[in-house]
């Protein structure tokens, strides 16, 4: 069964930019509904006197790299590239994790 990551300030919506998220919430996706797996902490990787920096990417990837997909309210174009070339699904999708979860599992979108 697919595993998602997602991106949320507040464990109930997609609201977090890839760059500043400091957890992300695992879910399972199931024929019909999903389960919460658990919080996995992050570093933010986006520190705006730094900019971008792959040894934080990767760290996330690694963080994550049980997830099928990373679900995003946004990506910068440099970081998406790096995720993708990395074999990294992610998503940019915005609303509540419920919704967007029943939608992946009603679209067989994983």
């Amino acid at each position: 069964m697919p595993k998602v990551a997602v991106a949320t300030s507040d464990g109930f919506e997609v609201n977090e930019h890839f760059g500043h998220a400091k957890f992300f919430r695992v879910y399972e996706l199931g024929e019909s509904d999903y389960t919460f797996l658990d919080v996995r902490d992050a570093v933010a990787v986006c520190q705006h006197s730094l900019g971008h920096n792959t040894t934080r990417f990767d760290k996330i990837i690694e963080l994550l790299s049980d997830c099928d997909a990373l679900l995003v309210q946004k990506i910068g174009e440099g970081a998406a590239a790096y995720l993708i070339q990395k074999n990294v699904r992610v998503f940019e999708v915005s609303g509540s994790i419920d919704a967007v979860l029943k939608k992946f599992i009603a679209d067989k979108i994983l």
